[in-house]
């Protein structure tokens, strides 16, 4: 999924998804403030499912380029 298609996305129906692995993030003042107005703009998704899908989409993307599909991919089975 590109960036980009994301509000389409959180527009549909939320589907369950298994979390694994928790991470501590920081971010500047004005970019938490934009997570907090996009999680205001879809009341079905929390600031962490904001978060996760935004991730998630920016790795997708990485993937889809060479040289880093092949870095990329290699690690999704381990």
């Amino acid at each position: 999924m590109k960036v980009t298609d994301l509000p389409k996305h959180w527009e549909k129906k939320k589907e369950p998804v298994e979390r694994t692995h928790d991470y501590n993030l920081r971010l500047p003042l004005e970019d938490a403030a934009r997570i907090a107005a996009l999680a205001e703009l879809y009341p079905d998704r929390s600031e962490s499912d904001i978060l996760n899908d935004m991730v998630a989409a920016a790795l997708d993307d990485l993937v889809r380029q060479s040289p880093l599909r092949d870095k990329l991919t290699d690690r999704e089975g381990k």
